[in-house]
Parts: structure tokens; sequence; C-alpha cells
């Protein structure tokens, strides 16, 4: 069990680290190209980036929060044994 989470803490750590990249929906995308004429295209487009992240990480810590309460209440079914 020691292995395994040590394996799952190590590939969810991995998979959060970002690098910077430049990929976006076409909505997205389409929404600050019409903004660059204005001169806030990139202001947005960091928004946006940062708006995307956002919403990526909020799996990973809703299963966190999961795998917390269900180790908790595993941790305390065995102690009652």
């Amino acid at each position: 069990m020691k292995i395994f989470f040590i394996a799952l803490c190590l590939a969810t750590g991995l998979n959060m680290i970002s690098y910077p990249s430049f990929s976006q929906c076409s909505m997205c995308s389409a929404n600050v190209e019409s903004n660059l004429r204005d001169g806030s295209g990139l202001q947005m487009g960091k928004g946006l980036n940062t708006g995307i992240l956002y919403l990526l990480s909020i799996p990973y810590v809703l299963g966190a929060i999961g795998v917390f309460v269900w180790l908790r209440k595993n941790k305390n079914i065995n102690a009652s044994h």
C-alpha cells in the first residue's frame, strides 16, 4: 500500500508540473485575436490561460480530498477492530 501511495503521489506531482504553452481552445484564441486589435489581447490571453489552469486543478484537488477522507475513514475502521 505504501508503494502505491508513493507512486500515486509521484504521478500526481508529475502531472501538475506545467510548462508554458500557447495552445487554447478555438473560442478562446478567436477572442484573444479579436482583442489584439484593441491592445488588450496579451493580457486577456494570460488571464484565459490562468483560468484554464484553475479549471484543470479543480478535479485534482477534489480527488485529493476524496482520497484523504477515504484514507482517514479507513484508518479509523481498522483501528476499531
